[in-house]
């Protein structure tokens, strides 16, 4: 069995710690967030519709189709369900997403004390930057001057706590080319913890727009959350609805082509990257499932990776907002786990090649290799998390 992909040569007499060869470590990561649409659902059509073979989805679907160009270096899962049940709305998921729990979250509400909604409890990101791990949350339609359609300088970058939308005819998105803007900080997980959600923490908070300037210089974290407005990611279709590909789409179908024309622009941006090319990972997350929280509904989950099995490979095994937190606690060598992501689920190692997020053996089997060393070392797995003693 791997442990942690290190073989124990002190059962031999020696307590050397020996890395066999194997898949590179996973680099940078960057997890771009989605929202409020199922890959498979009981009806594919009712509203909202499915991803799966959706049409106004070609790019998405690309992704997860064996012998597509796109998919080269995709793997994704095909039993992604709900955090829990009754987790819902957004914003209980995009909390689970650093801790491993909705901490009680049931709102939509901005981050404030008196929503009872900014926490203590150890998180992901919390935990990497007292490691001295670096993280960023690239937020689309924060500290930029509408007006001028400019990010604003990084002296004046702020932690974006207040929901904010509107019209701006000096503003033209990007991805989208409407004048329209609209943040929300329930898309924003990092600004629901105490320890980074502070004026000490701005600089971690970029605008959307901040980062092909940082994939360009090479400049992002090894942690990267990317919230597009609630255009982008698919949430609200744009008054007028949005032409795509040649096709005019409105409600439900037009908020699904907005998500999939940005994923289409942004995703190759990043691939082309130094970041993404030196062992990156792209991981495309959705918030929750719509219409009912059984395994009928389930949610898309897709890794790019030079390291993932590539060419739209898939499994069923069951996974959730924890199996993501699990791996990036494995990947990041937090030796910790949060909340749900402690109990025994399982990470998301086998959609990439052998050794890339390797297993851990169980405790009774750590026991047999731990018996004949003088040394001491570490190992967790998806079941438990041991330290050294």
């Amino acid at each position: 069995m791997h442990v942690r992909g290190l073989l124990v040569a002190g059962l031999l007499g020696s307590t050397a710690l020996i890395a066999p060869a194997g898949a590179a470590p996973i680099g940078d990561v960057f997890v771009i967030s989605m929202e409020n649409h199922n890959l498979t659902q009981p009806n594919p059509a009712s509203n909202p519709q499915q991803i799966l073979n959706n049409s106004a989805a070609p790019y998405i679907n690309s992704l997860m189709t064996p012998g597509n160009p796109n998919a080269a270096m995709t793997s994704f899962a095909k039993n992604y369900q709900n955090s829990a049940t009754g987790v819902h709305p957004s914003e209980p998921n995009y909390v689970w997403s650093e801790a491993g729990s909705n901490l009680g979250d049931f709102t939509d509400a901005d981050p404030s004390a008196a929503s009872h909604n900014i926490f203590t409890t150890p998180h992901l990101t919390g935990v990497m930057q007292q490691k001295g791990l670096s993280w960023k949350s690239y937020q689309e339609d924060t500290d930029m001057n509408f007006a001028t359609n400019s990010v604003l300088p990084q002296s004046q970058w702020t932690v974006p706590l207040k929901s904010q939308s509107g019209t701006n005819a000096g503003y033209t998105n990007p991805y989208d080319g409407s004048h329209q803007f609209n943040y929300a900080p329930k898309h924003d997980p990092q600004v629901f913890f105490s320890d980074t959600n502070g004026p000490s923490s701005a600089a971690n908070y970029a605008p959307l727009q901040q980062l092909q300037t940082d994939l360009t210089s090479n400049t992002v974290a090894r942690y990267n959350w990317i919230s597009p407005d609630q255009f982008n990611d698919a949430h609200s279709a744009l008054t007028g609805g949005f032409t795509y590909n040649g096709t005019h789409f409105t409600g439900d179908q037009a908020a699904i082509a907005q998500g999939d024309n940005f994923l289409s622009i942004l995703v190759p941006e990043i691939e082309a990257s130094q970041a993404f090319q030196d062992n990156g990972l792209i991981v495309i997350w959705w918030d929750e499932t719509e219409g009912g929280d059984s395994s009928q509904f389930t949610i898309p989950e897709i890794v790019i990776s030079p390291d993932a099995k590539g060419d739209a490979y898939s499994n069923n095994l069951l996974y959730t907002h924890s199996s993501d937190l699990l791996t990036m606690d494995e990947i990041f060598g937090l030796d910790t786990c949060f909340g749900n992501s402690c109990s025994g689920l399982n990470d998301l190692s086998d959609l990439f090649k052998a050794d890339t997020i390797p297993p851990l053996p169980e405790p009774a089997s750590l026991s047999l290799f731990a018996a004949g060393c003088a040394g001491l070392f570490a190992a967790r797995r998806r079941r438990s998390a041991l330290r050294r003693s």
